[in-house]
């Protein structure tokens, strides 16, 4: 069984550990089978690229993975990191929830 994540793409989550710590940026992709994700503008690295029809050759950057355990979300209503926790509508339906104000998170 798949583990569940209570982070998804699209959110703004800040880094809370390592090299970039207190950066902040929106998740660009999920890698769920190794627990890692891509967040814009975090975790920058070189790379050399061999030049293509579509695309110059050269030094380019991109981010690089970072482990689901370096990162926290960020609360809607006071901007700072923050736990998710999950909540059950009455007809039903589940919500993620910051844990520090209580407000929904929309996604």
């Amino acid at each position: 069984m798949a583990q569940q994540f209570r982070i998804k793409k699209g959110d703004m989550v800040t880094v809370i550990s390592g090299k970039d710590k207190g950066k902040t940026g929106s998740v660009l992709k999920m890698l769920r089978k190794d627990n890692r994700l891509l967040v814009q503008g975090v975790n920058l690295v070189k790379r050399h690229q061999k030049q293509t029809m579509a695309q110059e050759g050269g030094i380019i950057q991109k981010e690089a993975s970072i482990h689901i355990s370096n990162v926290a979300h960020i609360d809607p209503a006071s901007k700072k990191p923050t736990r998710v926790g999950i909540k059950i509508l009455k007809d039903g339906s589940k919500v993620r929830v910051a844990k520090r104000s209580g407000e929904t998170i929309e996604g």
